[in-house]
């Protein structure tokens, strides 16, 4: 039997922003591509890299297991991991070189790979994986072993006499069954568990449940699996859901899709097998707005346990809103954000800056919207062309060598914006600390009306304010000044 170690490139320790948050989550989409390797026939183990310092790291295991195959596969039910930052990037060159150093065939499927094959192939590796990976991985594993032709295999790129090799794309998956449960037993858990605990005081898992968005956002990260919009089926996913429960006593998840729960019935499908299996755990979502409003989706999605739903709210202005093809509005943000609150729910907004034409009439817009919804978390970047979209060839002109941010703290403009490079930089801190200051009051009032209700979340934001009101104070009078 053929031996593969399993690895992804996403440190989180090598993004600061993101490890100051100390919320990390298990490969995902690696440990499913390792399952798909076993039902190949395939011996498989598991570096991951996520919690580790440093790649070099990545020496002992394939010390240990002495692989035939090194296939780095990235998480791309991640949204980090579609950034491309380039210190993964470097990082991933750095194992690819320690496993050619050993004898093996290095295998990658990511992102950042599929956009810069021969930066890759540069460094050793063999075969790039494009667009969704699973079939593309297994027919491939089972050339390799079996020394057939990989040229017919679609979904490829490799070079061959010094010319790369471009195969046609495979087509995605659409029944989501086929695929085998996730190989959790490879996962060193009790690290993941420390580190949430200790900051958050419970531990949440990933799931997913869906592949692809039927809608046009022409800034979104570029369509790995089309337009389509595949799912699992309610059952398998409470199975999993189940599982994990079972495995790892955990009771709070990450649905980690893109939309969550599109297919008419879906929700309700699911919070009838939750109800039915007297499952008790709390989840949270991203979705948007316009699909909220449908029917009956938040008292569902409220029965089923959901906790917290991210929408991509983005701007305040309709006029960026339609600039961006989004097809929603900003009257929908406001409905469906009441009406998460009066269910119990608490709303998340993922906010951008940067965007062509946005003016300072419409930022004032997005913070006035804020203000009045008061979401329970926000989410602020800036304008970050990804290849494969219309954004990124609407502005690839004006892209110079930055092509990729080097962590998801950078915030550098890499087009030409309405304003300056610094000046978004200095709106992401200005919006943080009006937000946090106004979180800040909040809890004061509450303090007033209900002292014996306070929790040590309002606490914390109540004190936090005192820092806040001067920062964003300060910051106000550099955004006029970066501005004038």
């Amino acid at each position: 039997m053929n031996k593969v170690l399993f690895t992804h490139s996403y440190f989180y320790k090598l993004d600061p922003k993101q490890w100051k948050f100390q919320q990390p989550y298990p490969p995902l989409a690696t440990i499913l591509a390792a399952a798909v390797a076993r039902k190949h026939q395939f011996e498989v183990s598991l570096f991951d890299a996520g919690l580790k310092d440093d790649p070099m790291q990545i020496t002992t295991a394939l010390d240990a297991h002495r692989p035939d195959y090194l296939v780095i596969y990235d998480d791309g039910f991640n949204y980090l991991t579609k950034m491309c930052l380039t210190v993964m990037r470097e990082a991933a060159f750095v194992m690819i070189g320690e496993g050619k150093k050993r004898g093996c065939r290095v295998i990658v499927s990511s992102s950042d790979a599929a956009d810069h094959y021969d930066k890759y192939f540069d460094h050793g590796v063999d075969y790039v994986v494009r667009g969704e990976g699973e079939e593309t991985l297994g027919e491939l594993l089972d050339a390799l072993r079996e020394g057939k032709d990989t040229s017919r295999i679609v979904g490829l790129a490799f070079r061959s006499n010094e010319q790369t090799v471009v195969t046609p794309p495979r087509p995605v998956i659409r029944d989501l069954d086929t695929l085998p449960m996730p190989a959790w037993d490879l996962i060193d858990i009790e690290p993941y568990k420390h580190t949430w605990i200790k900051r958050h005081g419970y531990f949440a898992l990933n799931v997913a449940t869906t592949r692809g968005c039927p809608f046009k956002c022409n800034w979104c990260a570029k369509p790995i699996y089309g337009n389509r919009y595949n799912s699992r089926s309610p059952r398998l996913v409470v199975d999993e859901i189940e599982y994990l429960m079972k495995r790892f006593d955990v009771d709070y998840f990450w649905m980690c899709d893109d939309i969550f729960g599109l297919k008419p019935g879906w929700v309700q499908e699911f919070n009838t097998l939750v109800q039915a299996r007297g499952l008790k755990f709390r989840y949270k979502i991203q979705s948007r707005v316009d699909l909220l409003l449908e029917e009956d989706a938040i008292e569902a999605l409220a029965a089923s346990g959901a906790d917290s739903i991210w929408v991509g709210a983005e701007s305040g202005s309709q006029k960026i809103l339609d600039a961006m093809d989004k097809g929603t509005t900003v009257e929908q943000i406001y409905v469906a954000t009441r009406l998460m609150k009066q269910n119990g729910i608490k709303p998340a907004f993922f906010l951008q800056f940067g965007y062509p034409g946005e003016t300072r009439q419409d930022i004032d817009a997005t913070l006035k919207m804020v203000l009045d919804l008061m979401p329970d978390e926000v989410g602020i970047s800036i304008s970050y062309p990804l290849p494969g979209t219309k954004f990124y060839d609407k502005v690839k002109d004006q892209l110079q060598l930055k092509q990729n941010w080097t962590d998801s703290d950078d915030l550098d403009m890499m087009f030409q914006g309405t304003f300056s490079r610094n000046f978004y930089r200095q709106l992401h801190r200005y919006i943080h600390s009006v937000y946090r200051t106004h979180r800040g009051y909040a809890s004061f009032r509450k303090l007033l009306r209900s002292p014996f209700r306070l929790t040590y979340r309002d606490v914390r934001s109540g004190l936090a304010a005192a820092y806040f009101i001067p920062a964003a104070i300060t910051q106000r009078i550099k955004l006029k000044l970066l501005s004038a």
